[in-house]
């Protein structure tokens, strides 16, 4: 009979556990945007907080120095020899000059959630000033942006934590590394919990500006040519 008892009582006590790991994930998933963007959403002019495309991705749009700007955190499980991984992407959503895509990724390491760098089909050499750890993709290589334009941008790829520069027709983005999963919930749960990570209004704006000074590169250059 007691054996019965404290069998009930451990399978409510697991319920009970389940319950409130369920509930606190319901409360993260619903409190997630204001976290994460509450810092920076006023870095931009009429700025507006929706779902992203992925399933738990988020993302914040508007306009940043009169350009129009997304701002999306997408979560990358697919690698399974690593954490999962929280990722910030950039985008500066207006035209260029151009006709080709360049594709910038540090450390590929097979397809990921936030990218189609592994479909583009033509893998050009690295230029001698380009990071070391770098893999450049395009699908015209006859009319990609020279590396001299790109160069003196690079700088956040020697640090570690950005991940990949893309620069296309319709616009420029730049992808960086905000946060890992918690080891120990997500060995145990297989949750992708990133904690209490948020966008600081610095990284963003650094982001920004590198981005927009890029743009003005590539738009100056192709002026010129």
């Amino acid at each position: 009979m007691w054996q019965t008892i404290l069998g009930i009582i451990a399978t409510l006590g697991l319920s009970a556990l389940l319950a409130r790991q369920l509930l606190e994930q319901m409360w993260a998933k619903r409190d997630a945007p204001a976290r994460l963007f509450g810092g920076v959403q006023n870095l931009l002019q009429d700025p507006e907080i929706a779902a992203g495309e992925a399933v738990g991705s988020h993302r914040l749009s508007g306009r940043y120095r009169d350009l129009p700007v997304q701002v999306q955190t997408v979560t990358d499980t697919l690698n399974v020899r690593k954490l999962p991984s929280l990722w910030l992407m950039v985008t500066i959503a207006a035209p260029l000059p151009i006709t080709s895509t360049f594709d910038l990724m540090m450390r590929p390491a097979g397809p990921t959630t936030f990218s189609n760098f592994d479909h583009l089909p033509v893998t050009i050499e690295r230029p001698p000033n380009f990071p070391e750890q770098a893999a450049i993709r395009t699908d015209d290589p006859q009319h990609l942006t020279p590396p001299h334009v790109i160069a003196p941008h690079l700088e956040p790829f020697f640090g570690g934590r950005a991940k990949e520069l893309l620069i296309t027709p319709n616009g420029i983005r730049m992808v960086v590394l905000l946060g890992e999963a918690d080891r120990a919930r997500y060995g145990v749960f297989r949750q992708a919990e990133f904690g209490e990570a948020v966008i600081e209004a610095e990284l963003l704006t650094d982001i920004l500006d590198r981005l927009i000074a890029l743009r003005n590169a590539i738009i100056d250059w192709h002026g010129k040519n």
